[in-house]
């Protein structure tokens, strides 16, 4: 984002139909990522998003507001020149998902994450075909390979644009399941958030607010639901 000029010298901004996809111009000079590379997004809905984005922009331009142009950013410069490795990385995160791992105590914990996670993982063993096992504590368990395939089948036919959404709604909550709950709509993104954040939630009502804590919470939080708005305007065509 260092490349990305510091005041807006630009009056009014449009998309362009092309055969990429839609361009966002600003006045006549369509936008380019930070590497100068053509900037381009598949679908009109998303191009109004980012456009929206450009015009919102004050004297500088403040690219924390911008989240659906960083993501579009990282997915022509990032995700298509290496989607393969991008894609196995994020399968990875099946055999560590985090609704795999259960507290130890107490019992009202264990509770509040059962009801929380075992629908999501019943749904991947049902809808995906991927069962996963739970442990308690923080041992590793091993995961049928032939489950992490069924997962890894789920996010291959992403395109370049909707595993760069993608990647957040997995790394963030550390649940390849949630992230394929969130794309595939079975859930709010609000209430798949909160479901990743029984332990969270639960050390605030034992030990109280963090300030910083939640902060970082919140910054996760907020860019977990831009990914999920990004990848929905994605699949909007």
């Amino acid at each position: 984002m260092s490349d990305w000029a510091a005041k807006r010298f630009w009056q009014n901004t449009e998309i362009r139909k092309t055969d990429a996809g839609y361009e966002v111009m600003l006045d006549s000079r369509p936008v380019r990522t930070p590497g100068k590379l053509p900037f381009f997004v598949p679908t009109e809905p998303l191009a109004r998003k980012i456009a929206a984005e450009w015009q919102a922009q004050n004297d500088k331009i403040d690219p924390t507001t911008m989240p659906a142009t960083r993501t579009t950013n990282s997915a022509i410069e990032k995700v298509m020149v290496q989607q393969a490795e991008v894609t196995a990385h994020l399968a990875e995160y099946g055999g560590t998902d985090l609704l795999c791992y259960r507290a130890e105590g107490p019992e009202a914990l264990i509770a509040r994450q059962a009801a929380a996670w075992d629908p999501l993982l019943d749904w991947a063993r049902q809808e995906l075909h991927a069962p996963l096992k739970v442990t308690s504590g923080v041992m590793p368990v091993a995961q049928d390979p032939a489950a992490l395939f069924e997962l890894y089948r789920q996010i291959e036919a992403f395109s370049a644009f909707e595993l760069a959404a993608f990647y957040d709604l997995v790394t963030l909550p550390g649940s390849l399941v949630i992230g394929l709950a969130a794309a595939r709509r079975l859930l709010p993104p609000e209430e798949l958030w909160e479901r990743a954040c029984v332990d969270e939630a639960w050390q605030i009502e034992i030990w109280g607010y963090d300030d910083e804590a939640e902060r970082v919470n919140q910054l996760k939080r907020r860019a977990f639901l831009d990914a999920a708005e990004f990848l929905f305007l994605v699949q909007s065509a």
